[in-house]
């Protein structure tokens, strides 16, 4: 009896914790399923005890890589080109003394010819100096003269082939077997004259000491020349004229 009693009141307490909300057991969930990740095995790495040695092939050389050679450019001569401006010329001369003038003595017209003598120098297109020299033989009364000047020669070029230039000097003139009257005198002489070229005016290849001009005073090459010359300009003296042409080369 007094074990039902005991039996009894312990099924009582055990009743009264469950209905006051106490669990006697946690509830039992259905469990997760947790992955591990497993590392992969890796074999240990045995050293041999005696490796074999590591043969490396062979080491090729390499060439070294030439550098870029510069050609050197071959650099063009220039020449320098001094132009001589060097002339010569000879023709024929054709001369008149005529005393017919404010002289005390007067005679007739007396015609003689000859040979005329040139050289000069064209230091540019526009001036020159030049010496001359006349000689005649053949004459119609008998007479012949002698003339020898030095002159400044001023030019114009009227085209790339024909030149104009004036002369004034002074030269020595000389008469002789001139009926009645003989002329020996140093004097002004004057004069005017034109030139024609032949040659081809182009500029060589090379480098000029002045600008070329290309009016035949810097290439070489024949001309042609006429001119007039007063030989004897001073007071109370005959006149005496000259009319010259012959040929012309330029050095």
């Amino acid at each position: 009896m007094k074990q039902s009693i005991i039996t009894a009141s312990t099924l009582l307490l055990i009743s009264g914790f469950a209905y006051a909300g106490g669990d006697i057991l946690a509830p039992v969930f259905e469990t997760e399923e947790v992955f591990v990740p497993i590392e992969p095995y890796v074999p240990p790495i045995i050293v041999p005890t005696n490796p074999e040695p590591m043969v490396l092939p062979p080491v090729v050389p390499v060439p070294p890589i030439p550098l870029p050679v510069s050609v050197p450019v071959p650099v063009p001569v220039v020449n320098d080109i001094l132009p001589l401006g060097l002339y010569v010329a000879a023709g024929l001369t054709a001369a008149r003394y005529d005393p017919n003038c404010n002289c005390p003595v007067v005679g007739n017209v007396d015609k003689t010819a000859g040979l005329i003598g040139r050289i000069g120098y064209d230091f540019n297109e526009l001036f020159g100096i030049e010496a001359r020299g006349i000689k005649t033989n053949w004459s119609s009364e008998g007479g012949d003269l002698e003339h020898y000047g030095a002159f400044l020669k001023p030019m114009y070029p009227v085209s790339k082939d024909i030149n104009i230039y004036g002369l004034a000097g002074y030269a020595k003139t000389e008469t002789h077997g001139v009926t009645r009257r003989k002329t020996d005198t140093k004097a002004l002489a004057w004069g005017l004259g034109l030139e024609y070229d032949f040659g081809e005016d182009s500029p060589k290849e090379g480098r000029y000491s002045r600008t070329f001009d290309g009016y035949g005073d810097q290439e070489g090459g024949w001309g042609l020349f006429a001119d007039y010359e007063r030989l004897v300009q001073k007071s109370g003296s005959p006149d005496l004229d000259t009319l010259n042409a012959g040929i012309t080369y330029d050095f």
